[in-house]
């Protein structure tokens, strides 16, 4: 006699977003310095003007359902702003679980500067906004409907709950430390945050509870110029522009999951190059080589756009022939825009003053 209530054979990946692919994390963009406020709501605004960020990734696009994640963001850096940091806002959205669950999310993030010295500088920064989860219970496949030897044949008498669509507020904290050297010519930042503070229930079922595990994340990136400092997006002949290294790494901790990444990306002439080891570091080890290009176009001397792709390379465990990853960026920046009076300002050694703390140059 069939069970009018039976499990699911079809498990619920609910939160199957990261690069292990088999535990609950959020979705990992090989990309991080794509999605600085993604990772760590303190990078809000850290440089002056608008800054917005798209970005598509492509998991595993061998599979039958391969994972796609979209995401956007834009903020502002306005030294004219209360606490001299920044606004923004965030989206994004993924299709986890072979397609049958969506997760979405939105979040206003505020960025507060706490200059240091002429040289550092640090911002703090919140993230408040939901999280979305939706599942489509008439796709899932139950024990009920199988046979043991034509398969999926019965119908199943399986009741879905009500409740197909999960909203609850989401919340994260972080700060940021900046640095330059006082010729210019090499800065860095180190950042930390903890998202997901509050560890929303994201249960579809009254009777259930699934609280949403909290991630830690931590980060640093340095760049070191040939030459001259100066912003990323400084207009100067492609073949005056000093080539630029940065160095990066980040780690992320997550319902005892460990991963990390760490790396190298080139700039000159206009052109983006890069390599990035990203492995995780519990249970079964997968490793990749995150291969990245792009191309930096400048309209104007404060204005310019940047096309990014990167490539995940399994080189190591279960997920060889997944068929890796691909992710796209594109970034728009306008270094001067000021909506609250004023210019963008800051001190740059070698560069544009105002009277802001230091805006540190950026690589990306």
């Amino acid at each position: 006699m069939k069970n009018r209530y039976t499990y699911p054979i079809v498990v619920i990946l609910s939160m199957f977003m990261f690069i292990s692919g088999s535990f609950c994390q959020d979705m990992n963009y090989s990309q991080y310095f794509s999605t600085p406020i993604y990772y760590n709501p303190a990078f809000t605004g850290i440089n002056s003007g608008l800054r917005a960020r798209f970005l598509f990734r492509d998991q595993w696009p061998s599979l039958p359902s391969p994972f796609k994640s979209y995401y956007f963001s834009a903020d502002l850096g306005d030294r004219n702003l209360p606490g001299s940091g920044g606004i923004g806002l965030m989206i994004n959205q993924d299709t986890p679980g072979a397609g049958l669950i969506k997760n979405f999310g939105a979040a206003i993030t505020i960025g507060v500067r706490i200059p240091i010295t002429d040289f550092m500088v640090s911002q703090v920064g919140i993230k408040a906004g939901i999280m979305q989860r939706t599942v489509n219970w008439g796709d899932l496949v139950f024990t009920d409907q199988l046979s043991s030897k034509y398969g999926n044949i019965y119908q199943s008498q399986f009741i879905p709950p009500d409740q197909s669509k999960r909203t609850v507020p989401d919340f994260a904290v972080g700060g940021v430390l900046q640095f330059m050297n006082p010729e210019g010519n090499i800065n860095g930042n180190v950042g930390f945050a903890v998202d997901h503070i509050f560890q929303p229930d994201v249960s579809f079922l009254s009777t259930g509870s699934s609280q949403y595990p909290r991630k830690f994340v931590g980060q640093f990136d340095l760049v070191i110029s040939t030459g001259q400092g100066g912003s990323s997006s400084s207009m100067m002949r492609a073949s005056d522009e000093p080539l630029k290294f940065n160095i990066g790494g980040i780690y992320q901790n997550q319902a005892n999951l460990n991963s990390l990444q760490v790396g190298l990306n080139l700039l000159k002439y206009n052109v983006y190059l890069g390599a990035w080891y990203k492995t995780t570091m519990t249970g079964v080890v997968n490793s990749a080589m995150a291969l990245v290009a792009g191309y930096r176009y400048n309209f104007y001397d404060d204005m310019n756009i940047k096309f990014m792709y990167s490539y995940d390379l399994q080189i190591s465990g279960a997920l060889q022939g997944t068929g890796g990853a691909h992710e796209i960026s594109l970034i728009l920046e306008l270094d001067k825009l000021s909506v609250f009076g004023g210019g963008g300002g800051g001190y740059v050694p070698g560069g544009r003053q105002g009277g802001g703390a230091m805006e540190c140059p950026t690589f990306y």
